[in-house]
């Protein structure tokens, strides 16, 4: 497997890349079929007072579906450490999962008779709600809303390109990614969906339906 370590705002040292290569054996027992690990290091400095610190983002390429882990510290080796915990807890539950569903089928099943799916919390979703899970936008509210010149704070807006999948193989990549949430098309209904996490190994999942557009905007 090869590894690609990459420094923004620091410099990546020989140490550094040793450490990296004695991990990325852990992490490639635990994932035989990947072909690469990357590595990008970010050294944040604050003012205010805040305390300097060192992002590790680790991304997992191979024939499987992508593999994503990031850990924060004010020191970039036990950065790392925490990100390959996580990687390497997301990749243990994605094995174990699959080999418990061949074993124990639970969670979402579905019925290729009717086309229902059970064992997964299936519910109508708000374009609201689903425009902030899309966008990443999500307002912070402080009370002060009425005071002029508010503005909500957005955080951390990402795009990504619709992909078309089974709920089954959205909680599989929800898995793999380390989210709490995977926002994708359902290929059964063709509805904007997010699958999410629940309690223990239960999951939900919320769909968009199709509506009709505002009068005011036929209208416009």
């Amino acid at each position: 497997m090869e590894t690609s370590i990459v420094g923004v705002g620091v410099g990546v040292t020989d140490r550094f890349r040793s450490v990296v290569e004695e991990k990325a054996v852990r992490i490639e027992h635990l994932a035989p079929r990947a072909q690469r690990l990357d590595v990008k290091v970010t050294h944040r400095a604050y003012h205010n007072g805040r305390v300097e610190d060192e992002t590790v983002e680790l991304t997992l390429v191979g024939k499987g579906p992508v593999v994503r882990a990031e850990a924060v510290d004010g020191d970039k080796f036990a950065a790392l450490d925490l990100a390959v915990d996580k990687m390497a807890e997301q990749l243990r539950r994605a094995k174990g999962k699959r080999v418990d569903g061949r074993n124990h089928p639970r969670g979402a099943k579905f019925e290729k008779e009717s086309g229902a799916i059970s064992g997964i919390d299936v519910q109508p979703a708000s374009l609201d709600v689903m425009r902030a899970v899309a966008t990443g936008e999500i307002p912070v509210i402080s009370g002060n809303e009425e005071e002029d010149g508010y503005t909500p704070v957005v955080i951390r807006t990402k795009n990504f390109d619709a992909e078309w999948m089974t709920v089954e193989d959205a909680v599989d990549r929800m898995e793999l990614v380390g989210h709490d949430f995977f926002l994708f098309i359902d290929a059964r209904s063709d509805h904007p969906s997010v699958v999410y996490r629940r309690k223990g190994w239960d999951y939900g999942v919320i769909s968009l339906t199709a509506a009709a557009p505002p009068v005011e905007a036929m209208a416009s």
